[in-house]
């Protein structure tokens, strides 16, 4: 049995220029961070030739082109697994619609444990290009690049993508206790809404491709370098500044990025002292995530108890085998 654990992400600024439709004429740019939730995959080697996947639902096959879950699918045929195998994937919270990039945490999770499978040592860098190849290149969703990177190598990043498809990664050096100074600031709130982000995504794509909001977005990319520096130096109001006007921003990219309870949320929490707050992902639900001084926190604290807090630290590790127990393989 193989199991592997991969973390989920938080992006802060820049998000959105990770797409193609942006990136294959300007550099796109974000700066994210893994958090401490994971998703977890489990292999084990069956006796017989069939294939069982265990996940919000069960799947057996007899071959690898009849299985539904494409993700898992697409995994197997890439490193090279056809039959006798069981699958496993969990999760430390709901997988679909969070918005902290939960498929391509998958993803990276599942290459990574039938990558080891089959003894094939991989590069946090290679599981990120083929879990983007899987996703984006094989099964056409219409996502971008960050999230697979933030999954494969952990910490606190700044990537750069560009036109060649090439990442570029800066990890972000921060001393420890400005660290702990911005984690401390950091709130995340599930809003209650579980949504797909293929349309939004999809929208905000053509809205790029036709040049409506590509300045848009460039304003965007021009906010992570500020972010940078900020985080640098421990000014965690100036790092609130630039990601409320990040939201703002991303809030112009496309239809149903927001909605009334989300903005809703968002008010709630602004009054009660917060510096900035922004969806984690695509948009239209998932999880906000605030950015609030510690003196205030109490205040927003209250003025949020009707939704649910998750509790999190950011991240150093990306994904890795956390058990391994085959005395010999077979492979």
């Amino acid at each position: 049995m193989i199991i592997t654990k991969t973390p989920l992400r938080l992006s802060f600024v820049g998000g959105g220029s990770d797409m193609k439709a942006f990136y294959v004429k300007k550099d796109g740019m974000v700066l994210c961070s893994a958090i401490d939730k994971f998703v977890y995959a489990i292999v084990k080697e069956r006796f017989d030739d069939m294939i069982y996947i265990n996940y919000s639902e069960k799947e057996c096959a007899d071959h690898v082109d009849k299985i539904q879950h494409d993700l898992v699918r697409e995994a197997m045929k890439m490193a090279g697994v056809s039959k006798g195998i069981e699958i496993t994937t969990l999760a430390d919270i709901p997988s679909t619609g969070s918005g902290l990039g939960s498929s391509s945490s998958i993803t990276v999770a599942l290459l990574h444990a039938l990558y080891t499978y089959q003894n094939i040592l991989v590069t946090a860098e290679r599981l990120a290009m083929d879990a983007c190849r899987i996703e984006i290149d094989i099964l056409k969703k219409p996502i971008g690049r960050q999230d697979q990177y933030a999954a494969a190598f952990g910490g606190v990043n700044q990537f750069t993508f560009s036109p060649t498809k090439t990442t570029k990664r800066t990890p972000v050096k921060m001393g420890s206790s400005a660290k702990r100074k911005f984690a401390s600031s950091l709130l995340l709130y599930y809003t209650g809404i579980s949504r797909s982000a293929d349309k939004i995504l999809s929208n905000q794509e053509k809205n790029l491709l036709s040049g409506k909001k590509f300045k848009t977005m460039e304003k965007m990319v021009s906010l992570v370098e500020p972010f940078k520096k900020a985080l640098k130096k421990e000014d965690i109001k100036e790092c609130g500044m630039l990601m409320d006007l990040n939201w703002k921003l991303k809030q112009q990219m496309a239809t149903d990025i927001s909605n009334t309870k989300i903005q809703k949320m968002y008010n709630m929490a602004k009054n009660a002292g917060a510096l900035a707050g922004k969806i984690a992902g695509a948009g239209g639900g998932g999880f906000l995530l605030f950015i609030v001084l510690r003196e205030k926190q109490t205040a927003v604290f209250s003025a949020l108890k009707e939704y649910r807090e998750l509790p999190f630290m950011l991240e150093e590790s990306g994904s890795k085998v956390i058990f391994d127990d085959r005395a010999y393989s077979s492979k």
